[in-house]
């Protein structure tokens, strides 16, 4: 394939998220066209290969696909202000941290310049991309998303999640809220077996293999969920609830804070006092679900 055969992406935005997403696209193959308000951060990629847009008007004319990974969808819309005449019939990728409201808002900002607008969110971090560890949540146009989608699988295992363009920024904040539950799990954890002189690089090893255990029971937990049944099961809710009443009572006779794990006390005696206590401990779906 020549270089003018060579499918064409634009990279704006060359922070290390940046960086690491032009360089999976020249590593693909792909004419990568740069650019950067700060003009020197695109140097590196140049001598390995991309072509630097002299402004941010060229760089959106180079091709029909332009990615775009600022910090926040204000910054996105700054960056493309001065070009937005150009933007007619191509499509903007926002990787941005931002809001649903902040989406659905760029999306109808870059259709008045007769743009499609792709919301992404990025599960991934910099080393990760172009990994299978990487994926990347996608909403916006299911029509831009086809057409695109070989290319976004460059950056990461791509999922389409809905035409609203608020949908990429829900499922990543739901997907989020998963990690930092078991992440400040995991904390609490460490400050509670410091004081019993366990220090945390000790602890991370079980953890981990406690996690993947419960990654893998995500699955079961999942389906009795979505199906509403509950019964025959093996870790229930009356099982679970010594077990969160002695961490928290340990906790506390060990002036290590107790309040992480108050809610799930609370949920689980709600549960059990309703005469669900033989239900699986996915039952406590019922009481967060809305109805």
């Amino acid at each position: 394939m020549t270089e003018r055969d060579a499918p064409r992406v634009t990279v704006l935005g060359l922070g290390r998220m940046g960086t690491a997403i032009a360089r999976a696209f020249l590593a693909a193959g792909y004419r990568t066209t740069v650019w950067n308000r700060t003009g020197a951060k695109a140097d590196v990629l140049t001598a390995e290969g991309a072509v630097p847009a002299d402004d941010v008007t060229a760089a959106v004319e180079a091709g029909p696909l332009l990615i775009v990974p600022l910090l926040d969808p204000g910054a996105i819309r700054q960056a493309l202000e001065p070009a937005a005449p150009s933007l007619a019939g191509r499509t903007v990728v926002g990787l941005a941290n931002g809001t649903p409201q902040q989406a659905g808002d760029l999306a109808a900002w870059a259709a008045g310049y007769d743009a499609d607008y792709l919301d992404g969110a990025m599960m991934a971090l910099p080393h990760t991309v172009a990994t299978p560890e990487a994926f990347f949540f996608y909403s916006g146009p299911e029509r831009a998303y086809a057409e695109h989608r070989t290319a976004l699988e460059v950056m990461a295992i791509a999922h389409h999640v809905g035409a609203d363009p608020a949908a990429a920024e829900i499922h990543s904040l739901a997907v989020l809220g998963t990690g930092y539950a078991a992440l400040t799990g995991f904390l609490h954890a460490a400050a509670l077996l410091e004081t019993f002189g366990t220090d945390p690089e000790t602890l991370a090893p079980a953890a981990a293999a406690w996690l993947r255990g419960m990654a893998a029971f995500l699955p079961e937990l999942a389906g009795q969920a979505g199906s509403g049944r509950y019964g025959d099961a093996a870790s229930t809710i009356d099982l679970n609830r010594p077990a969160v009443d002695a961490l928290i009572a340990l906790s506390g006779e060990r002036g290590v804070d107790p309040a992480l794990h108050r809610p799930l006390k609370e949920l689980l005696d709600r549960r059990s006092a309703d005469g669900h206590g033989d239900d699986s401990f996915a039952a406590v779906y019922e009481l967060l679900r809305v109805r």
